[in-house]
């Protein structure tokens, strides 16, 4: 588990130089806090000796400062913490979403969406909360303990025992329930949550096909068994957090009587050099030490469920990192040239279409239907891909990051949206509030194409590219994207486009008829004819598979 923690923060590059400054602030907030509660102690008692006022003015003018100073240091050591956490948990998203796309496709294949933006949302965030909350919490505390004890120690070695007892048991017992309780709720909980979490975004996206199927009614009632597990967890983990909680209380009280009963005994005593001033101290001194402990039990919790989340990141990575497996597609029907080639899939819905596309790409293994084929460098893109609520822009760097606002502006306008680029406010840099929900149909469907010619795949895999238009536009399209002189696709790049009916006149190298050749297939072999009829067509049938899984 900590092998895992380690592993995640790796992601984050924390800077030893910005840890340490952050736990320099902590360490100068707490110290002044113990400084002035010293200070304080002695100043009430020499006061209460009445001595010439001027005997107490370095002290008070002590205790002022380091009132001030201690709200100083505490708002320089929140910005720093704040600043290391923000910085590396970007650092963190960026180093994950490399990794991701760089590596196997299948690792984020395989999962659900609410999963995915779990592990690239929460468990990223959970990670960052450990530098906050758990990192420079923790060395801090250690330091401020330390330093507590010695400070007691030089005026009596029993109240320092005493204290350091006490300091063990609100600094690391009180921790390890604290912990125990969050484990309890994040293994039991997690799942639950996790459930409830790919429940609502499965109600969220599938509303209107689940209430035709009559089944919405139970999904809400799913997600709400989910939600009550999640609660049962969270009181199963009571019993440790109370005593936790009851911990801090008693160490101080504790400690706070072990330090009087000391300091009287030795104040009284026959020849003791223990003054009334040293023994304010040792009495008021252990109150302002277990303010670095409170702090403890929220660490364990967030170093708990951090290891946790650490545990589901680095499954990921180890996911994405996995050799591919050659990729062998259905590709033997695409037979002819592949270099620059024009390709036109097409067939009914349920042949197999996209998932032909998906084969080529090598994000799902091939079944061997119609043969062997591979094709270097191909990029699929979906009929669904994700628009994101950022500029228009940035959704089009998803693709290249280094496509700058002219040529954004030239991939619109070859797809037909310049006309409506005029008109927005600021251009390519209008940012799409509601995501997809701010285009039209056609639109999202023109703004993925460009997304799509702004890639440096050297082969495009399009599936449906020109749904939601109209029939003149949309054949358009599609003829630019198969014709080599279109405009649209450089020469020298391939495109394997996907449509339910290919325009008269195109100039495509290859058309290839699934309809056709699962007819064939099927006289020859009904057997491997009907597993691959079954296959999934597009992503809007997968996910209707989703809910006939309910």
């Amino acid at each position: 588990m900590y092998t895992d923690l380690r592993r995640a923060l790796a992601l984050f590059e924390l800077r030893p130089a910005r840890v340490a400054t952050s736990v320099a602030a902590g360490v100068a907030t707490l110290g002044s806090a113990l400084t002035l509660a010293a200070v304080s102690a002695w100043l009430i008692t020499r006061a209460w000796q009445m001595p010439p006022v001027l005997d107490l003015t370095v002290a008070v003018v002590a205790v002022r400062a380091l009132g001030i100073s201690r709200g100083v240091f505490r708002y320089l050591e929140r910005l720093a913490t704040h600043d290391t956490a923000l910085r590396g948990m970007t650092s963190a998203r960026t180093r994950l979403y490399e990794r991701l796309a760089d590596g196997n496709a299948r690792a984020t294949l395989d999962l659900r969406r609410g999963d995915l933006m779990a592990r690239v949302g929460a468990d990223i965030d959970a990670m960052g909360d450990v530098v906050v909350r758990a990192l420079v919490p923790i060395c801090v505390s250690a330091i401020l303990m330390i330093s507590a004890t010695v400070l007691i120690a030089l005026i009596s070695p029993s109240a320092a025992l005493i204290l350091f007892l006490a300091l063990l048991l609100a600094g690391v017992v009180a921790p390890i329930l604290a912990a125990r309780a969050a484990l309890i709720t994040e293994t039991e909980g997690v799942a639950a949550r996790t459930e409830f979490t790919l429940i609502a975004v499965r109600a969220l996206d599938h509303a209107p096909e689940l209430r035709v199927a009559g089944k919405l009614t139970r999904t809400l009632a799913d997600a709400s068994a989910a939600n009550r597990a999640a609660v049962t967890a969270r009181d199963r983990a009571s019993m440790p957090t109370a005593f936790a909680d009851a911990a801090l209380p008693l160490s101080i009280g504790a400690s706070v009587l072990g330090s009087l009963l000391v300091g009287i005994s030795l104040y009284g005593s026959t020849g003791s050099a223990l003054s009334p001033m040293a023994l304010a101290i040792i009495v008021l001194v252990p109150l302002a030490a277990f303010e670095a402990t409170s702090v403890l039990p929220a660490a364990a919790v967030t170093l708990t469920r951090a290891r946790l989340s650490a545990s589901r990141i680095t499954t990921l990575l180890d996911d994405a990192d996995a050799p591919e497996p050659r990729r062998v597609g259905t590709g033997a029907a695409l037979q002819g040239p592949h270099d620059a080639a024009r390709i036109a899939v097409v067939g009914p819905s349920g042949v197999g279409k996209t998932t032909l596309l998906m084969e080529l790409a090598g994000l799902v293994p091939s079944d061997g239907g119609l043969g062997d084929a591979e094709l270097p460098g191909a990029r699929f893109f979906a009929e669904d891909a994700h628009v994101f609520e950022t500029s228009i822009l940035e959704n089009l760097r998803v693709v290249r990051g280094d496509v700058d606002a002219d040529q954004a502006r030239a991939a619109l306008t070859k797809v037909g949206l310049g006309d409506w680029l005029d008109q927005l406010p600021d251009g390519v840099d209008t940012t799409l509030v509601a995501g997809a929900a701010s285009l039209s149909g056609g639109q999202r469907r023109r703004l993925l194409l460009a997304r799509a010619l702004l890639s440096d795949a050297p082969v495009l895999l399009l599936d449906e590219p020109t749904e939601h238009l109209d029939d003149v536009s949309g054949s358009d399209l599609i003829r630019r994207l198969l014709d080599r002189d279109g405009g649209l696709v450089d020469e020298d790049r391939t495109v394997v486009l996907v449509t339910h009916q290919l325009p008269p006149d195109t100039r495509a190298d290859q058309v290839v008829d699934l309809g056709r050749s699962l007819s064939a297939e099927l006289r020859k072999n009904p057997l491997r004819a009907s597993k691959s009829g079954r296959t999934l067509s597009s992503t809007r049938e997968r996910r209707w598979s989703e809910v006939e899984e309910l």
